[in-house]
């Protein structure tokens, strides 16, 4: 007795871009519709990738919205995963026993592309609550 034909449907090929999108591996995804992994991504490649990527752009979306929002915290993880920087420590030394001083602190400047009126209006609002002092009367 030969193996039952792998037949795809619509609905099947939703269901994977789905579960692909939140995540769930390929094994699982598999074992869910009674498949090797190897027949599954034989028969519904695309819609595993596209699940994946859908997902991926929803939430840079909302990364980026967040960034653009202000939050200082989605800032420098997008400036650190997509745009290259790395921090840096730097460390002021005083006294003789060549020790650091407690009280410095490391300040990071986001420096502004002057694309984004709002943006830049929200880095520097917060740089000065950052250092704790009034912006300038403009």
């Amino acid at each position: 007795m030969s193996r039952q034909r792998f037949e795809v449907t619509e609905a099947m090929r939703e269901k994977v871009r789905y579960l692909a999108g939140v995540g769930l591996p390929q094994d699982d995804i598999a074992k869910i519709f009674d498949c090797s992994p190897k027949t599954l991504r034989k028969h519904l490649h695309r819609e595993l990738g596209r699940g994946a990527a859908e997902a991926h752009a929803t939430v840079a979306g909302y990364l980026f919205a967040a960034a653009k929002g202000g939050n200082i915290t989605a800032i420098i993880f997008w400036l650190k995963s997509r745009g290259g920087w790395k921090e840096t420590a730097a460390h002021e030394v005083s006294g003789t026993d060549e020790k650091p001083d407690p009280g410095s602190g490391v300040i990071v400047y986001i420096p502004d592309n002057g694309r984004d009126p709002e943006f830049t209006e929200r880095l520097r609002r917060s740089k000065y609550k950052m250092l704790m002092t009034r912006p300038p009367k403009r």
